[in-house]
């Protein structure tokens, strides 16, 4: 006859005792290991001895002998408990021979002018990891950081209610293709409000926090977009500016990256200055991680800026906390 126990209804903490019983041999030696008495070493076997229908343990002269029953399950719960030592032990981390795949979500202006600074770095601190560079799109349609696949992002604060760092500033400016026929070198509030705009959302085909915050920033200063052309993208909002008379917003960032490729003008907007800092943002689940906190580490100190140094002729230059540019400090 067949005994089946039902795991849900066995104190999980008696295989301990009978794995520790198998090695012994002894239940005052099993009762010095486990830090327990012998009457509950005793206790435990006789609730075992019920649970799976088996005596276990018979006496021969001095010692106890295990019955074919118990040696059976020795290789088995051997092996559980060593598993389970193995995976519940703190392993050092080694960035140099970790092969952990990390997850990055990005948005097209990072992927345009961060991605090479992080891949650089990346390369250098963890060689034998992977990284994996994921749009905001997939970002939002994965359930965000509390889900279980992306490890960070770097987005404008408000983006999500995670941790924050911050990495950078950049600016809003507005790109037209050169040799427009009506904006030249200038974009005043009457050519802003006339001319038609290529509107870039970002995430998932709708206005994101920095859309929205650029919206009310706009009306605050009477200015108002003709929209002419949405697109998911700052690089096909720059590919349209490119072959027509529209003109797009976009961080500077990104303007001067396609500015090296696209014959566009790099204008600033007829207001104030709309400046913005990105963060790095992460959830809680990873928040304690060693190995998470590392990766976090690595983007940071390769972005991460006191201040960005605006100049329309070459774009965003950013600087470093210690004051060298970070393309310099990565070694380009």
């Amino acid at each position: 006859m067949v005994t089946v126990v039902n795991l849900a209804n066995l104190d999980l903490n008696l295989l301990r005792v009978l794995h520790t019983m198998l090695e012994e041999r002894s239940a005052a030696r099993t009762a010095a290991r486990l830090h327990v008495t012998s009457p509950a070493v005793s206790n435990a076997l006789a609730r075992l001895r019920d649970a799976l229908g088996d005596v276990l343990f018979v006496r021969k002269g001095r010692g106890l002998t295990p019955t074919p029953r118990a040696l059976e399950l020795a290789p088995t719960l051997a092996a559980t408990f060593a598993n389970l030592e193995r995976a519940l032990a703190q392993v050092p981390f080694e960035p140099q021979t970790n092969t952990r795949a990390y997850a990055l979500a990005l948005s097209d202006t990072d992927q345009l002018s961060s991605l090479s600074a992080i891949a650089r770095a990346f390369s250098l601190a963890l060689p034998r990891a992977r990284l994996d560079i994921v749009s905001i799109d997939t970002l939002i349609s994965s359930g965000g950081l509390d889900g279980s696949s992306i490890d960070a992002a770097i987005v404008p604060p408000g983006s999500d209610d995670g941790h924050l760092r911050a990495l950078y500033e950049d600016e809003a400016v507005f790109v037209v293709r050169k040799g427009h026929p009506r904006i030249r070198r200038r974009l005043t509030p009457a050519l802003f409000n006339a001319e038609g705009h290529v509107d870039v959302r970002l995430v998932l085909g709708k206005a994101g926090t920095g859309h929205r915050a650029a919206e009310e920033a706009f009306a605050r200063h009477g200015l108002s977009r003709r929209v002419a052309m949405t697109v998911p993208t700052f690089a096909a909002a720059a590919t349209v500016v490119a072959s027509t008379d529209l003109l797009a917003g976009m961080p500077r960032r990104a303007a001067a990256m396609l500015g090296r490729s696209l014959p566009l003008e790099v204008l600033t907007p007829p207001m104030p200055a709309l400046r913005f800092p990105m963060m790095l943002a992460w959830h809680e689940r990873t928040h304690n991680d060693i190995a998470a906190s590392y990766f976090r580490d690595v983007i940071a100190d390769a972005l991460a800026t006191k201040k960005v140094s605006i100049d329309a002729g070459s774009g965003a230059r950013t600087r470093s906390r210690g004051g060298r540019s970070a393309s310099a400090k990565a070694g380009r």
